[in-house]
């Protein structure tokens, strides 16, 4: 056979291998779609989802299931409630922010306008009154309010105490709810806690969430004296924060949003330093300036400069800490008391004036009207006398 008639012949097998391939492969796919295994649809094959195939082995008596991925794409619509979300859907319509406007002069013509600050608050009675900081409020004039409704209401100021940093606005408007005072006395570090505000002025009603820190913290203000009895928490607190309430998971309000620690003097960068004032010292002078309209705190009525260690150091003073007279007021209870100008105070009662208690933290431990003990140095001897504390 030559090699064209070669050629000739393997064409013709080909073909028929070809043919009968065909038809067999039909033929599998025939008996396949009866047996339910296989379907066409619009010219695309599709392996049905329900059914199993069974493949036999050789000397095998053992089956392989084929579990075949479905093409459904499945959406949870599981609606996750927290005890967080409890809390904050029971508290939220309480907190409001809280916007004033302060005057500023400048120019050599003394020309004046208006800056608009804001803060936070917190309903704490359906009679529409709010607590919130002093600071946010401070020298302001036209405040008002904007519930977590979008709502506005005017508001009034009722009263503050500047050395726990608190005031006391009444509204007129509807009181969409009121949040309830708890007992700070009872915090323990590690606690969760939940801070509810408005940063910046413009993220209203903003939640955060974190842990107490610690209680009985004390802060100098730089203004002589300390803001006491503070919580500390590293739940996010912002500009704007100030003013809102710390709420526990049971849905009490236990301290006011009052200051945050963002650096230290060595330029050491420190984050998750918040602090509130405890809801006993709020609910304290709350209840003061609602029944009286004031905040009362005693008054010994003299002008003072505070000594430390380097003062004392410099000036070759005979004690390290105490509050050096430098006025006396006609008629005030120092004076009726014998305290002169250069006395210097070193202890009120059995508490000493130190590194961690001023003057007028000191002082503010005791009521007005009552009598206390004042130990003070006087060219260089120890003496003590009686004062009854005034009201200031």
């Amino acid at each position: 056979m030559n090699r064209k008639s070669l050629a000739i012949l393997m064409l013709f097998i080909t073909a028929i291998t070809t043919v009968i391939s065909a038809v067999g492969g039909g033929l599998l796919v025939y008996r396949l779609e009866n047996m339910g295994l296989i379907n066409f649809q619009s010219g695309a094959a599709s392996i049905n989802q329900n059914q199993e195939l069974e493949v036999s082995q050789e000397n095998s008596n053992s089956n392989t299931e084929v579990d075949l991925a479905p093409d459904t794409i499945f959406v949870s619509n599981t609606d996750i409630e927290t005890n967080i979300t409890q809390v904050v859907e029971q508290i939220g319509p309480a907190v409001v922010t809280v916007v004033g406007s302060i005057a500023i002069q400048s120019g050599p013509f003394g020309l004046t306008s208006t800056s608009e600050v804001s803060g936070s608050g917190v309903f704490i009675s359906n009679e529409g009154y709010l607590l919130t900081n002093y600071h946010v409020v401070e020298d302001t004039e036209n405040l008002y309010i904007i519930l977590s409704d979008g709502s506005e209401s005017d508001v009034s100021l009722v009263g503050f105490d500047i050395y726990a940093d608190l005031a006391i606005l009444k509204s007129e408007g509807e009181v969409p709810a009121a949040a309830v005072l708890g007992n700070s006395d009872v915090l323990d570090p590690g606690e969760t806690v939940i801070a509810i505000g408005s940063p910046l002025g413009d993220f209203k009603n903003s939640v955060t969430t974190g842990v107490v820190s610690a209680t009985g913290r004390s802060i100098n203000t730089g203004e002589g004296y300390n803001i006491e009895d503070l919580i500390q928490t590293d739940a996010a607190i912002n500009q704007g924060n100030s003013g809102g309430p710390l709420v526990n998971l049971a849905g009490e309000v236990i301290g006011i949003n009052t200051l945050i620690v963002r650096s230290s003097g060595s330029g050491t960068t420190a984050e998750g330093l918040g602090f509130a004032v405890s809801a006993n010292t709020a609910q304290a002078i709350a209840s003061q300036i609602i029944e009286t309209g004031r905040f009362s705190r005693p008054f010994l009525g003299i002008r003072y400069q505070t000594i430390t260690p380097s003062i004392a150091n410099r000036y070759r003073l005979s004690v390290e800490y105490g509050a050096y007279i430098t006025e006396v007021s006609a008629n005030s209870p120092a004076d009726e008391a014998g305290l002169n100008e250069d006395d210097i105070i070193i202890q009120i009662n059995d508490i000493a004036i130190d590194e961690t208690h001023s003057y007028l933290n000191t002082i503010f431990k005791f009521e007005p009207g009552e009598t206390v003990s004042v130990q003070f140095v006087r060219d260089g001897e120890t003496e003590i006398t009686e004062v009854r504390l005034g009201e200031s």
